[in-house]
């Protein structure tokens, strides 16, 4: 049977939109992957552009709120904001959670290299979770 995993994020933007890539080629079709945000902002280009980098395309993603998801039975939910994991509403569901604070890079300041460079830096910490997290929870 296959998993069903929610990313949850404040406004669904970059670091849930991170994860969801990762999540989904790390887990291929074992699992079922979904995101979403206590708001929703779209998706942010930067985020887009930093997988790009590492060959994983999201620009066809959207920014989903969590109310869409009400319905979905999920295995797992994983919160990677703090702030998520504070007005996450409940879920009358089975799904263990697991939580981890990413820093939010569209909250970066500097030049664009440093940006850019926060980035990369959030994305690896995500990239390496994610495998970490599939290799430990889908079977």
């Amino acid at each position: 049977m296959t998993k069903k995993v929610l990313v949850l994020c404040t406004g669904n933007s970059c670091r849930s939109q991170i994860a969801e890539g990762y999540l989904r080629h790390f887990a291929g079709q074992k699992a079922e992957i979904f995101s979403a945000g206590v708001e929703t902002h779209g998706v942010n280009p930067k985020a887009i552009a930093t997988m790009n980098e590492d060959e994983i395309d999201i620009s066809n993603h959207t920014s989903n709120n969590i109310d869409e998801y009400r319905n979905i039975d999920f295995d797992f939910v994983i919160t990677v904001c703090d702030n998520a994991k504070e007005r996450c509403p409940f879920f009358p569901t089975k799904a263990q959670k697991f939580h981890y604070n990413f820093p939010d890079p569209a909250k970066a300041t500097g030049t664009e290299e440093e940006i850019n460079n926060l980035f990369r830096e959030v994305r690896q910490m995500i990239k390496d979770y994610c495998k970490n997290f599939v290799e430990e929870n889908i079977f």
